[in-house]
């Protein structure tokens, strides 16, 4: 991935965050990875808000969809109406696949819906992809 991106995991499930952190390791991939266990806590760190955490653009959030306090869709509306972070690349990374969660995502702008099993291949196949698409884009 490139160097210059960090990569904001937005997550609940203690598993899944083991498992994509495993997953980038594997992979060797050295970028800044933070991670915010529900929407409030994203945007914190986004914001600079949050006590001896934040994170600088470019990023690349990778958003759930079931959190409390603040799930993934309330979260994407957040931030695509604040005109510091509405220009973030988010990647919906969940196990719904819900056709009404996946039509709400894509009406917020997001880049990409992958339906995650619970297994460490599928988070290591999505990261994969995720890869490549960063060392082919260009980001502002």
């Amino acid at each position: 991935m490139n160097n210059e991106i960090q990569i904001l995991v937005v997550e609940d499930d203690d598993v899944d965050i083991m498992g994509i952190k495993r997953a980038i390791r594997k992979m060797k991939i050295a970028n800044p990875l933070c991670v915010a266990n529900d929407g409030i806590e994203a945007l914190e760190i986004l914001r600079g808000e949050k006590k001896g955490l934040s994170i600088e653009k470019p990023t690349l959030v990778l958003l759930d969809l079931n959190m409390p306090r603040m799930g993934g869709i309330e979260f994407l509306q957040n931030i695509r109406n604040d005109d510091k972070l509405r220009s973030l690349i988010v990647f919906v990374l969940t196990t719904s696949a819900d056709e009404r969660d996946i039509c709400a995502a894509y009406e917020e702008n997001i880049a990409g819906y992958i339906v995650k099993k619970r297994t460490e291949e599928t988070l290591f196949e999505a990261l994969k992809m995720l890869e490549v698409y960063w060392r082919i884009i260009e980001v502002p």
